[in-house]
C-alpha cells in the first residue's frame, strides 16, 4: 500500500542524506573512492523525483523522465566543485532541469517540424549577433528583418520549442532554500524586448555590464552557471554571487 515504483525502485525508501553526508561523499569521491559516487547518486534520487514533478503533466513516461533526471544527477555530481560554498541541491537542480528540457526538446511526443526548428535556432543565433553588436537585447522586429521575414514567424517559431511557465513557480526546497523558475531559467518566446516581458524593465538598467551579462548568458543563452564562469573569466562563487545579487535588486524594484 501506498508503493510507488519508478525504474523498479520503491520511492518510498529512498535514503535522503544531509548536506554535510553530501560534502563527505563528494570529498571522498575526489580522492578515489568510487563508492562515494554510488552512495550520492543513491541518496539524491529524491531531488531528482521532486524535479520532475513539475514535468509530469506532458504525459511522459516517468521511468524516462526518472533516468534522464539522473542523468542530469550524475553529471552534477561529476561536476560539482565543494569549495564554491553552496547546496549541493542548488547546483544540481539546474542541472537536472536542463537534461530533462534537452530530453523533451530532442524526443518531444509532439513533434516540431525541422523547418521550424532551423528558423528559431537560426533566431536565437542571429539575436547573439545583435547583442554582441548593440550591446542590448535585440527586438523580435530587428531579428525578423535580419532574416528577411516576417515578425509572426519569428515569434511562433520561438513559442515552439519553449515552455512558458510561471517565473515564480519553485521547483525545489531544501530547508528552506527555496528555488523558483526565476532563479534558473528565461523565456526566449517573447513578443517585444524579452528583458522588459519578464518585468526586468527599469530595473535591469540599474545592473553594472558585468551582471547584465551574466543574466543573459544565464537566462537567455541557457548556460549554466559553471559554463558563464568560464566564458568571462571568473569562479563559479563569483557568477553565483553576481547572479544573486543582481536578482534580489530586480525584484526590489519591481
Amino acid at each position: 500500500m501506498n508503493k510507488v515504483e519508478i525504474c523498479g525502485i520503491n520511492t518510498t525508501n529512498l535514503k535522503v542524506l544531509k548536506e554535510s553526508e553530501k560534502i563527505k561523499y563528494l570529498k571522498d569521491m575526489k580522492n578515489g573512492d568510487l563508492s562515494a559516487r554510488e552512495k550520492l547518486i543513491n541518496g539524491n534520487l529524491k531531488l531528482v523525483l521532486s524535479v520532475i514533478q513539475r514535468f509530469t503533466n506532458r504525459g511522459e513516461n516517468l521511468d524516462d523522465l526518472f533516468q534522464v533526471g539522473c542523468i542530469g544527477l550524475m553529471k552534477a555530481i561529476d561536476n560539482f566543485n565543494v569549495d564554491i560554498g553552496v547546496r549541493f541541491s542548488t547546483y544540481a537542480v539546474p542541472m537536472i532541469i536542463g537534461e530533462l528540457r534537452r530530453y523533451l526538446r530532442d524526443y518531444n511526443s509532439v513533434r516540431v517540424s525541422r523547418s521550424l526548428k532551423d528558423t528559431a535556432y537560426k533566431a536565437m543565433a542571429i539575436k547573439e549577433e545583435l547583442v554582441k553588436k548593440y550591446n542590448r537585447e535585440p527586438t523580435v522586429e530587428e531579428i525578423a528583418g535580419k532574416m528577411n521575414i516576417d515578425k509572426a514567424s519569428v515569434v511562433l517559431a520561438l513559442e515552439a520549442i519553449v515552455d512558458p511557465v510561471s517565473l515564480y513557480e519553485p521547483i525545489y526546497s531544501d530547508g528552506g532554500d527555496t528555488i523558483y523558475v526565476l532563479d534558473q531559467v528565461g523565456d526566449n518566446a517573447d513578443d517585444n524586448d524579452w528583458l522588459e516581458e519578464i518585468m526586468f524593465k527599469d530595473a535591469i538598467k540599474k545592473l553594472n555590464d558585468r551582471e547584465k551579462t551574466i543574466l543573459m548568458l544565464r537566462f537567455f543563452r541557457g548556460k549554466t552557471q559553471v559554463e558563464v564562469a568560464d566564458e568571462i573569466g571568473i569562479s563559479q562563487a563569483q557568477v553565483s554571487r553576481l547572479e544573486k545579487s543582481a536578482l534580489n535588486m530586480i525584484k526590489s524594484n519591481i
